[in-house]
């Protein structure tokens, strides 16, 4: 299935990397040029393009606008300062990594970096289309589907992880609902979800986070991404992702997370070891500039939350699905990946 937009493409011709700028939408399809190391960064950091597969994919093309003109050591030092950007979603170090591993004699170095970032994206995107084909059979005709941030192909280079699922499922030509919970604070389920999935013909809801519990019983599944996901099954998601988990339990609602190979930490045992970003208070505080909260009131602001392995129905990767228990089974899935 076509996307109806990009959301990275690096030109070599000008050494810079075009982005399709996510804080704009809905409201605009804005793209905006990076061209340094720092408009990286800032761009990761400030979630102008976010999804734990596009940071991976993007960072290791923000190497490679360093690789351009620097000496080995510097580019170094830029892939590291690029990986600092977020804690949580294991894409970006993993991505940061498998560039490092090819730095070694400065002669041919930006060809040879170009060519892994061009590998690590189309990788991303064969991995979608797996994720897709391996979950589709998981939605029935007539499904009603609950779903929550953002795991498409805003997200990805390719079609998407949990929303890639949904664009197989429709080129099958199966029929479906899906449910996009907003997604508090950055509302990327209100903004992101509802602009992709209706640009795309996909019949879709916005709810609010808070009426998650009250259409639960009418759906039929639960389908989410993953920023990073423990050695044991634990994962890591937009903050919200738990409390979905739970109350999918109790209406006995299968709940499926999508996710790429290399979203897998295996240096994690569990869920207590994955760190949680913690974001800016002006992301709750305003809305649209304007205040919206007491000024003497404190803010807590995670950017994501752990559902435990024991909430999860499967995890769908490009490898297959992976059922519980997951612990050795994640490890066989990931052999001779990381």
């Amino acid at each position: 299935m076509k996307m109806q937009f990009k959301t990275i493409e690096y030109n070599k011709q000008n050494n810079e990397i075009i982005i399709l700028d996510q804080t704009k939408l809905p409201e605009e399809e804005k793209y905006m040029k990076l061209k340094t190391v720092e408009d990286m960064y800032n761009a990761i950091k400030n979630m102008h393009l976010r999804g734990a597969p596009l940071i991976g994919v993007a960072a290791a093309y923000g190497v490679v606008l360093a690789a351009c003109s620097d000496s080995s050591a510097d580019v170094i030092k830029a892939a590291d300062y690029i990986k600092s950007a977020r804690p949580t979603a294991v894409n970006l170090g993993w991505a940061i990594q498998r560039m490092k591993d090819k730095i070694g004699d400065e002669k041919n170095l930006f060809e040879i970096l170009l060519k892994e970032a061009r590998s690590i994206e189309n990788e991303d995107k064969e991995s979608c289309r797996k994720i897709g084909e391996f979950g589709t059979d998981l939605i029935k005709d007539n499904s009603k589907i609950m779903v929550h941030c953002n795991a498409g192909a805003l997200a990805t280079s390719g079609i998407g992880t949990a929303l890639g699922v949904l664009y197989t499922a429709k080129s099958r030509g199966k029929k479906f609902e899906v449910y996009s919970c907003e997604t508090r604070p950055l509302l990327q389920g209100a903004r992101l979800t509802s602009w992709e999935l209706t640009a795309n013909d996909i019949e879709t809801y916005t709810i609010c986070d808070n009426m998650a519990a009250t259409y639960m019983p009418d759906m039929n599944l639960v389908l989410v991404g993953a920023d990073r996901i423990a050695s044991n099954g634990d994962t890591a998601n937009k903050i919200g992702t738990k409390g979905l988990a739970i109350i999918a339990q109790h209406y006995n609602v299968p709940f499926y997370v999508a996710a790429p190979i290399s979203t897998f930490d295996l240096n994690i045992k569990s869920g207590n070891d994955i760190p949680i970003e913690i974001r800016c208070e002006d992301e709750i505080r305003k809305f649209n500039t304007k205040g919206i909260v007491a000024e003497k009131a404190k803010i807590c602001n995670p950017a994501f939350d752990v559902t435990p392995a024991s909430l999860i129905t499967n995890i769908i990767t490009e490898k297959g699905i992976i059922k519980p228990p997951f612990e050795h089974k994640i490890e066989k899935a990931t052999k001779n990946v990381q």
